[in-house]
């Protein structure tokens, strides 16, 4: 068998998402806002993919539903039994694994979720397909994803303009935040898709608060910010940047990032 040519991609997201638990707190919300926009319904079988600390896999739990999360950071994974603990939800499945290889069997899920989660698989069709074969004749799927001309699109696009660049035929993740796109990419498997729109809130003093707690907690910006620790005035640039950037999505203490939710049904 022929090595993944993504192998490598794969082991430095598995090891970049590990610090991510404190962001994961501010998606809580999104969580919510995605199990009612996928209409989960008690006694439905769901899959969650890109699972990180289990917020999507927990709400959906707490909705009746039986629940199986999937991510491909075993600290992560780690956080979530804890989570599930604290609000005994221990039924729930935890599986270290890959979006791009559902380890289920075919025709296994009522519902797949992912928030922002399977936009990070670098080949989307790999992903969608894995996704559609686990689903039941006429299931559904629904997700998260973060548009690229809203701040978290930007922000990618900030840090890869300043990162190496991702293995040729890689797919920019933000590319999933556009309806178009989407559309194309569910293609033959799924009817029309359902859009609908919404913003995360994360509370800041400043907005030189609101960049330390990315540089700490949101994987491609620690990687970048370690990268060009002894780049003083490099370092310095970008983060005047990144300043910039954010500061009109920064007002009341708070910072807006806004996100779109797609809902779809499979395809007999």
């Amino acid at each position: 068998m022929s090595q993944d040519p993504f192998a490598e991609l794969k082991t430095r997201q598995r090891e970049m998402w590990a610090s991510f638990g404190p962001t994961a707190l501010f998606t809580t919300p999104v969580a919510a806002h995605l199990v009612k926009f996928a209409e989960i319904g008690a006694g439905e079988s769901v899959l969650d993919v890109g699972t990180g600390t289990g917020v999507v896999a927990i709400t959906a739990a707490r909705a009746g539903a039986r629940v199986t999360a999937l991510d491909l950071t075993p600290d992560l994974l780690e956080q979530a039994r804890e989570n599930a603990r604290i609000v005994q939800r221990e039924d729930i499945v935890w599986t270290e694994g890959d979006a791009e290889q559902l380890p289920y069997a075919d025709a296994s899920f009522d519902v797949v979720l992912s928030q922002f989660g399977h936009m990070f698989a670098p080949r989307p069709d790999m992903a969608v397909a894995e996704m559609r074969r686990v689903l039941k004749p006429n299931g559904r799927i629904a997700f998260a994803t973060w548009p690229p001309e809203h701040l978290v699109g930007r922000m990618f696009a900030l840090v890869g303009r300043h990162s190496p660049p991702p293995p040729p035929g890689a797919s920019p993740p933000p590319q999933w935040g556009i309806p178009a796109t989407i559309t194309e990419r569910l293609g033959a498997r799924f009817d029309a898709a359902f859009f609908e729109r919404g913003t995360m809130t994360v509370p800041a003093l400043s907005v030189a608060h609101y960049r330390l707690f990315m540089e700490r907690s949101v994987g491609p910006m620690q990687k970048l910010v370690e990268s060009l620790a002894r780049e003083t005035r490099r370092l310095e640039a970008v983060r005047a940047e990144f300043d910039a950037l954010v500061a009109p999505y920064y007002f009341d203490n708070v910072v807006h990032q806004s996100y779109l939710l797609t809902r779809a049904q499979a395809r007999s």
